[in-house]
């Protein structure tokens, strides 16, 4: 394989990602409708440290623990701002 196809491979898992990641921030919307019923607040940092935990005992690499926690730590920033974002806009 050549530099275009390690590109177009890249693109095709951007792809993926991406719709992985729209997935996910629909369920985080679920989830806040059903914190809202229960009063319960949108930050929950034991389910955030239990994530990463789960995260670093599933990493095969090379993707190093820290960077993967890196990464996470903003998909879970912006999942906070969706379920924020979505609370506001219900009656």
């Amino acid at each position: 394989m050549d530099i275009d196809d390690w590109r177009k491979r890249i693109d095709e898992i951007d792809s993926q990602l991406t719709e992985l990641l729209s997935e996910r921030s629909r369920c985080v919307i679920e989830i806040g409708k059903i914190k809202r019923q229960r009063q319960l607040p949108v930050y929950d940092p034991q389910r955030e440290k239990d994530i990463f935990e789960r995260l670093a005992r599933n990493n095969r690499g090379p993707l190093e623990n820290d960077a993967l926690k890196r990464l996470f730590e903003r998909i879970l920033d912006e999942s906070r701002r969706v379920e924020r974002v979505a609370l506001e806009q219900q009656p």
